[in-house]
């Protein structure tokens, strides 16, 4: 037995995958109007794709990547990203990290991050913007399933750079200092 479809959505075939009642886009010219708590972190809005570098345990490693900074006319923008390992000679070797949570602007230049990991990583980002297009933000709580290796702190820097987004993610163990977890440079597809 099948449940009841509830009123105001599809019964029939879905047209894509990602097809809802209640849109959700990364381009500010389609879907609901722009909230105007957005406007500090609007320049992050779209599809973003490139390669970085990361630091792991079995030595550092190239990997590609694709972000998604999303909005649905309520005052946070979504964030999604995932991640492939690649090869020195940049052939896919298989799936890498994965990520979502929320970008919450408070105020003009302060903002919030939430983080998730399928790792078992949870962190909690407070921050500001250091300039119309650049933000750096500091863990202020951090929790992860036992499992998941010792991380007591994390710190992140994003900025738009003649039109690409970079970003660092520092992270520390215990009372370490932080060093180099990931870097990468992003073009806009989106």
């Amino acid at each position: 037995m099948t449940a009841p479809v509830p009123p105001g959505l599809p019964t029939g075939p879905v047209a894509g995958p990602t097809e809802l009642p209640v849109v959700d886009t990364v381009d500010v010219r389609e879907g609901p109007e722009v909230a105007h708590e957005l406007l500090s972190v609007l320049p992050l809005l779209g599809e973003w794709h490139g390669e970085g570098q990361a630091a792991g345990d079995g030595g550092d490693h190239r990997f590609g990547q694709w972000v998604r900074f999303a909005h649905d006319g309520r005052d946070f923008l979504t964030y999604e990203s995932r991640t492939w390992r690649l090869s020195d000679d940049g052939r896919v070797v298989g799936p890498d990290q994965r990520e979502s949570g929320f970008l919450r602007p408070r105020g003009e230049d302060e903002v919030e991050l939430l983080v998730s990991s399928p790792a078992g990583l949870v962190e909690i980002y407070v921050g500001s913007a250091r300039t119309t297009t650049s933000w750096e933000l500091d863990t202020d709580v951090l929790a992860r399933t036992p499992d998941h290796p010792d991380t007591s702190r994390a710190k992140r820097l994003y900025g738009i750079v003649e039109g690409a987004l970079l970003y660092a993610i520092d992270r520390a163990a215990g009372d370490q200092p932080l060093t180099p977890t990931m870097s990468a440079r992003l073009e806009r597809i989106r």
